[in-house]
């Protein structure tokens, strides 16, 4: 299978950030009670499902969320597709293991996960790419399993914001904004209907308005 573009070019930027990356991210969620309280929802619905398999973090980056999620007592571990930010991810975080591997091509059987997480994993793939990442979510899920997508609001159309410098580096990303509705139309048509959504509107630190959608396969 041929590797899109924009794989490619993500892949270079976390692998270029992602030392510097790690401070920045350390504390994201602090001074966050609805983020929090979103991740702390999703653990629940996963620990109580009864569903055997462990949940995947998929662009771990880092994997602060990850080891968040183990912190709240989920069997969790992290992907994505940068080694930079598996090797930062392994160093800070030992006890919890991560693979590389992308959205669109997980490297998991089918049906095997209890759980996934992507949170704002999907920020950088184009919209028209979705489904066949949604219908890759959906392969790897079991049925009750659930999903949670973190993501920045736009509009479908919206020209994407783009990063040519990021912690001193020279990077060439695109961020595509897309909204809760259409998402949730998406996963809809991807056989993992939403059940529960918050919108947090924009902070003066942020671009645009965050979302939360969780999904649970049917």
């Amino acid at each position: 299978m041929i590797e899109p573009s924009y794989v490619r070019v993500a892949r270079a930027a976390y692998d270029a950030m992602a030392e510097d990356y790690v401070d920045f991210a350390r504390h994201s969620l602090a001074g966050k009670p609805f983020e929090r309280a979103m991740l702390a929802s999703y653990a629940e619905l996963v620990r109580t499902s009864g569903l055997p398999g462990p949940v995947a973090e998929v662009g771990c980056g880092t994997g602060r969320i990850t080891a968040h999620l183990h912190a709240l007592g989920l069997d969790v571990f992290g992907v994505d597709l940068s080694p930079g930010m598996i090797a930062v991810a392994r160093r800070d975080h030992p006890h919890i293991r991560f693979e590389e591997g992308r959205l669109a091509a997980l490297d998991i059987a089918d049906e095997s996960l209890s759980g996934v997480v992507a949170w704002y994993s999907i920020i950088h793939t184009p919209p028209e790419e979705h489904p066949a990442v949604l219908a890759e979510l959906h392969r790897v899920l079991a049925p009750g399993g659930h999903l949670l997508l973190a993501f920045q609001v736009g509009q479908i159309g919206d020209e994407p914001f783009h990063l040519a410098e990021a912690f001193g580096h020279q990077v060439a990303l695109d961020f595509h904004r897309v909204s809760p509705d259409h998402l949730t139309r998406l996963l809809a048509d991807a056989g993992v209907p939403v059940i529960a959504r918050l919108l947090c509107e924009r902070k003066e630190s942020e671009r645009t308005p965050q979302a939360y959608l969780v999904a649970r396969k049917g």
